[in-house]
């Protein structure tokens, strides 16, 4: 397998990366991610467009540090950005047959280069005439939307991938009104620990849900930056020790 990726200088020797994502412009939408933290361990976003009116984003978190698992990042993104168009590109294409098969293809691909390996993951195909969402959700912490309906969550569909060859994960759409908004988080938000106060819990869901309700609809990358800002000031100045990403998808219009 070719990989896409870029490299950095560490010492003598070069190490690969995944290529940083460049967000693509989405009509009537927005789309961003926040990251904070020193990439320690393995929360990788990416977003590219699968058809002149279909973006796929992703948010997947392969177990184990980065510094142990950096190529099979890399191969990851290489799939997603190799297999997303060649499923979604038809216009008339089954979005959740694509979807199913995409996830299929990933978990296959993680397996045949690591073994066994827990890779949970939040993949998602927005259709821009539509305003439609297609997702499945390995084992990832849920995808939230907030409409105004008020917030609801996107719960697994199926097991994270890298664990059996053959297992698959459902896809749902679901339709997303003007203002609505999505929100995904890695597990390094929810489980942040409030420095020298344990007894208070980690940060949780609940207090995304709550900066989710109350933040402004200025735009999405402000929106992941909210949410980080409110675990980092909840952690306090305790240690990082699991990377914190934020995913954002809005419809303007």
């Amino acid at each position: 397998m070719h990989f896409l990726f870029r490299t950095r200088n560490s010492g003598d020797s070069q190490v690969a990366e995944p290529v940083p994502t460049v967000f693509p412009t989405i009509d009537g939408a927005e789309v961003a991610a926040v990251f904070v933290g020193k990439r320690i361990a393995g929360d990788f976003y990416d977003s590219v467009r699968v058809s002149p009116q279909r973006v796929l984003v992703g948010l997947l978190d392969v177990a184990g540090r980065r510094e142990d698992n950096r190529q099979i990042l890399v191969a990851a993104q290489k799939m997603f950005r190799e297999f997303g168009p060649e499923l979604f590109a038809a216009q008339d294409v089954n979005e959740a047959d694509a979807m199913t098969e995409l996830s299929l293809r990933i978990n296959r691909g993680l397996i045949d280069m690591a073994g066994v390996l827990s890779c949970p993951a939040f993949i998602a195909c927005y259709h821009e005439e539509f305003g439609t969402l297609c997702y499945t959700n390995d084992g990832h912490t849920p995808g939230l939307l907030r409409d105004t309906s008020g917030i609801s969550e996107l719960t697994s569909t199926g097991l994270p991938l890298g664990l059996f060859s053959h297992a698959t994960s459902d896809s749902r759409i679901v339709g997303l009104e003007k203002g609505a908004a999505l929100v995904v988080v890695s597990n390094g938000v929810i489980s942040c620990e409030r420095n020298g106060n344990s007894s208070d819990g980690p940060f949780g869901l609940d207090r995304v849900k709550e900066v989710l309700q109350n933040a402004p609809a200025e735009g999405a990358q402000s929106l992941c930056s909210a949410i980080l800002t409110s675990a980092g000031n909840f952690g306090g100045q305790g240690p990082i020790c699991d990377d914190r990403t934020a995913l954002a998808l809005i419809r303007m219009k």
